[in-house]
């Protein structure tokens, strides 16, 4: 029993720090929004202070970039979002948005399809809710043209300061899908602060024209990176790109790593009782 506390003692800071540094999964959601062009084409930069993840009925919780169907994202999905670190206070109302990006290379200088447009909206224990506040437009679930190729779909929360004020043309709720400057809405609107964001991809047939090329994201060497959220890296584990392919598991790499160094702790420890 002497040796399992003792155990438990060394083992509790190390677990502690694992729960609550999410440096590196900062860092892989930002290389994601760089290899995947939703910087600079919708956002001129991304230093999010948190994470967000989406959670679809018969799914479950998604990656950054991962590909799905219209089928799949038809329902309103639960919202999280998770503090890099313990100094992030998720406190006061935000505003939530989802807008198309459409495909790698798409003309949006027209402007981007509002998908979801809420305002107002709290946190509470992590799920972002919606229940009080102002629906400008109601979730309505991607819907890409077929043959454009696969669609980026971006949901951002903005933290809304004291000073917010919805636009003109915005202040009526139940707007329909819409295309959007979302950039002047972020502006005229006075939301500064992007606290988190995150995207999907989604296709309806095959891309009847080329798609831009885009980089991987391998997030076992985003901790080497002296680049923070740099979008350049080598090697061959696990890797994702805005074009269709398998979504890394932010953070991955320092999980197992985490999780091969406290079996071998535990191991060691054991050996040493059983001596």
């Amino acid at each position: 029993m002497i040796y399992i506390s003792v155990l438990a003692l060394a083992l509790a800071p190390f677990v502690a720090a694992q729960s609550t540094d999410h440096a590196l999964d900062i860092k892989a959601i930002e290389a994601h929004f760089t290899q995947s062009h939703v910087v600079p084409d919708l956002l001129s930069s991304f230093n999010p202070s948190a994470l967000l993840s989406l959670n679809f009925a018969g799914v479950g919780d998604v990656t950054p970039g991962q590909p799905l169907t219209k089928e799949q994202v038809g329902t309103t999905p639960v919202v999280t979002v998770t503090p890099a670190n313990s100094s992030v206070q998720l406190s006061g109302t935000y505003t939530l948005a989802m807008v198309d990006v459409d495909a790698v290379g798409a003309d949006i200088s027209k402007g981007v399809n509002r998908h979801w447009l809420v305002n107002g909206v709290t946190v509470s224990s992590s799920t972002v809710s919606n229940s009080s506040a102002t629906a400008i437009t109601p979730y309505a679930g991607p819907w890409p043209a077929a043959g454009s190729g696969p669609h980026r779909y971006v949901v951002l929360l903005y933290e809304q300061p004291s000073t917010f004020s919805a636009p003109e043309g915005f202040t009526q709720t139940g707007l329909p899908v819409a295309p959007m400057d979302f950039a002047a809405y972020v502006q005229s609107s006075g939301l500064t602060s992007l606290v988190a964001a995150t995207y999907i991809t989604v296709e309806e047939g095959t891309a009847t024209a080329s798609i831009s090329a885009t980089s991987a994201v391998v997030t076992s060497t985003l901790g080497q990176s002296s680049s923070h959220g740099s979008s350049t890296a080598s090697g061959t584990s696990s890797s994702a790109s805005a074009t269709g392919s398998t979504p890394a598991n932010n953070g991955s790499s320092r999980t197992l790593s985490s999780v091969a160094a406290m079996s071998l702790l535990g191991a060691a420890i054991i050996t040493f009782i059983a001596a």
